[in-house]
């Protein structure tokens, strides 16, 4: 008799997930984490690990690669203890640490999705020529807070622009780049010749940071550190211990909540009619899906879509749409990431 083979991805509609996600009233918790470790077969990994949170309820997303593992889940409040115990029985695992959201809704995520990847972030970089382990020293929240009160520490900000447009802390440098792997060279070109200087990086959760500072000091930059867990953790810890909260703005995440306030300043606008908003949206047609940030009065204007372009497409029967989509142009098919161009409307 031949062993039924378990399937090990998600094979339910996903419209149906995002409702039934949305109307369950199960507790969540939202987390990150990631560890650079060396993983021999990332399949054989993969498939064991999906096995394990998907028996739990475990939703999300996370990237395993020979270099480690990247991940964004979503774990019943019920199910807390025993995802625990899961992670803390993977060697390369034990003593990790759980950056938990700040605000959370527990709608974060609505299916299980485990990949196998080259690396667990894209950054365009030769891993042989240096060591990822020689990170920058990590920073607490209050170490950090200490050491960018110095005018002569350089802050930068090692996230995308629109993630950085929504939230930042004041006095970092903040590359418009779309991707992590276009900023390691603009940053060291604006780096060059502060080698000697106190350079502070930091990230939504501290990964991108742990390669870049590693990196970077494999440049030459003698004194580089990283904010220990990212925004994440030292909105966290700033809470708790009652520290000054330097950071301004929502925190941009990567699920199903595309931001977490973290102070109530905003800083941006809204792409369409310039209002002070912060409230990041992808385009309702998803023909488009172009990353925007959008206020309520617009959202109501446009059917939550980017242009009247999409919004009138979205009036379209079903049929029509469909047709249509296969010629028609939209933002999202030319533009990048929160690239939205409002003289276009």
């Amino acid at each position: 008799m031949k062993t039924r083979k378990l399937p090990l991805h998600n094979k339910e509609n996903g419209l149906l997930l995002k409702q039934k996600m949305s109307e369950s009233i199960e507790k969540r918790i939202t987390l990150s984490f990631y560890r650079y470790a060396h993983i021999e077969n990332p399949a054989h990994f993969r498939d064991t690990f999906y096995l394990q949170l998907d028996a739990i309820g475990v939703k999300g997303r996370v990237y395993v690669a020979t270099e480690g593992i990247n991940a964004q889940v979503s774990v019943l409040e019920n199910q807390w203890n025993t995802f625990k115990e899961i992670v803390e029985s993977i060697v390369f695992l034990q003593n990790l640490r759980l950056n938990i959201a700040v605000a959370d809704n527990g709608k974060s995520f609505f299916k299980l999705k485990i990949q196998v990847k080259s690396k667990i972030v894209a950054d365009g970089l030769d891993d042989k020529l240096f060591d990822v382990t020689q990170s920058g020293e990590h920073l607490s929240a209050a170490a950090f807070n200490a050491l960018t009160d110095d005018p002569e520490t350089i802050l930068v900000d090692m996230r995308n622009h629109y993630e950085s447009e929504v939230g930042f802390f004041e006095g970092a440098i903040r590359p418009d780049v779309e991707t992590f792997r276009e900023s390691l060279p603009i940053v060291e070109a604006l780096l060059e010749g502060q080698e000697s200087k106190n350079i502070v990086m930091y990230c939504t959760g501290g990964i991108r940071c742990e390669k870049a500072s590693a990196y970077y000091k494999h440049k030459g930059f003698n004194n580089v550190f990283q904010l220990d867990g990212g925004i994440i953790e030292y909105a966290r810890k700033a809470q708790e211990q009652g520290l000054k909260n330097k950071f301004k703005g929502v925190n941009f995440v990567f699920d199903e909540r595309l931001g977490e306030r973290v102070s109530a300043e905003i800083v941006s606008r809204c792409h369409q009619c310039g209002d002070l908003c912060d409230t990041h949206r992808n385009c309702a047609n998803d023909a488009c899906h172009i990353l925007f940030i959008q206020c309520p009065k617009c959202a109501e204007k446009y059917h939550q879509s980017c242009s009247p372009q999409c919004a009138d497409f979205l009036q379209l029967p079903e049929k029509e749409r469909f047709e249509k989509r296969k010629t028609m142009i939209f933002k999202g098919s030319v533009a990048g990431k929160g690239r939205f161009n409002p003289a276009d409307l």
